[in-house]
């Protein structure tokens, strides 16, 4: 039964032994392992906290890029709007600069052939009357040929004068 029954150094000794070691371990391998422990917690909820911040920041630039694009979808449109009020202005313009300058171009056709028409009329005229005085001459001269002619056509002319 000696085996089974302790002694009373053995349990002091045995007892001191795991006081000391349980003083050792405290200060020497369980300060240093809850320190670490808790440096290692404080970085997980400093990353934790890291990421929460990030995830709000990441959403509030995620709204302000939103706004942005559509404050530059806006500004697109005006400017296309914009570009296609001033491009239909100088079709426009050019429309009714093309359109004044071909009633210019129209007028002054006009006023050409006016002209020439005038001058032709007058040429025509002055042809037509020397026509008309050659063959007058040529008629008077085959009328005037004989010295009876000149007398009938005396007397008829006499005849027409005293009538009017």
């Amino acid at each position: 039964m000696k085996l089974i029954t302790p002694d009373l150094g053995l349990l002091f000794w045995t007892g001191l032994v795991f006081v000391l070691l349980l003083v050792i371990l405290t200060k020497f391998i369980w300060k240093p392992i809850l320190t670490s422990v808790n440096a290692r917690e404080q970085k997980i909820t400093d990353a934790l906290e890291l990421a929460d911040r990030t995830k709000a920041e990441m959403l509030a630039l995620q709204a302000s890029n939103e706004n942005l694009l559509k404050e530059a979808r806006a500004e697109r449109d005006a400017i296309v709007k914009d570009a296609k009020e001033v491009a239909t202005g100088m079709v426009e313009k050019a429309k009714a600069e093309a359109k004044s300058e071909a009633n210019k171009i129209v007028e002054s056709a006009r006023a050409t052939i006016n002209t020439e028409k005038v001058a032709a009329i007058a040429e025509l005229k002055n042809q037509v009357a020397a026509i008309s005085l050659e063959i007058a001459e040529k008629i008077i001269r085959g009328e005037l040929s004989s010295d009876e002619k000149q007398k009938a056509l005396a007397e008829k002319m006499a005849g027409d004068i005293n009538l009017n």
